[in-house]
């Protein structure tokens, strides 16, 4: 974020404290399609990500007088962070993580997938086409930049599932992309 993100989110805080009616619309149109893209990440149905993404704009917006500014991109890392555990709380009400438990991960290599010359849009909606348990950790691990250990607690499951998930994850997106690449479509 530069300087004038810096600027929006310190206005957008100080309306919130001034109690301006026209707070939630500027942080609304600040961070909607930013969240959409968060949201988009882990929830699959575009009705589920639209409600998802209702419930973390009401977290957001009765929560943010608990908010407290840190600095440049404070605000956006705090309302990302209820972005995805909103897509979190979501995915384990609807128990749409499976998960598959190996004893002891796969004793092949993971296979990085080659993005190279793939849009955002295209790598996007190939994700997207994993399964709910592979899609959560990878999102997890690569885009959030959490451990095996937070991942673990964060989904009630053993760090040595989320390592699995996770090289199940990047095998299967790097089949998905070959295809995609060979075949043309998605």
């Amino acid at each position: 974020m530069n300087n004038l993100g810096n600027d929006i989110e310190i206005a957008i805080v100080e309306k919130f404290r001034r109690g301006e009616t026209s707070a939630m619309d500027r942080l609304y149109a600040a961070y909607a399609n930013y969240l959409t893209g968060v949201c988009c990440r882990y929830i699959v149905h575009d009705d589920d990500l639209k409600d998802v993404l209702q419930e973390s704009f009401i977290k957001i917006f009765t929560r943010m007088n608990s908010f407290n500014y840190r600095g440049k991109g404070s605000l956006r890392a705090w309302v990302t962070k209820i972005a995805i555990n909103e897509c979190l709380l979501f995915l384990r009400r609807q128990k749409q993580n499976t998960f598959v438990v190996d004893v002891d991960p796969p004793d092949i290599p993971d296979e990085e997938p080659d993005t190279e010359g793939l849009s955002g849009d295209v790598l996007t909606r190939l994700i997207r086409q994993l399964p709910d348990g592979y899609r959560t950790v990878l999102n997890l691990y690569v885009i959030e930049g959490k451990s095996h250990k937070e991942i673990a607690e964060m989904l009630n499951i053993k760090p040595d599932t989320s390592a699995s998930q996770l090289h199940r994850a990047k095998n299967m997106l790097a089949k998905f992309i070959k295809d995609y690449k060979r075949y043309g479509y998605e």
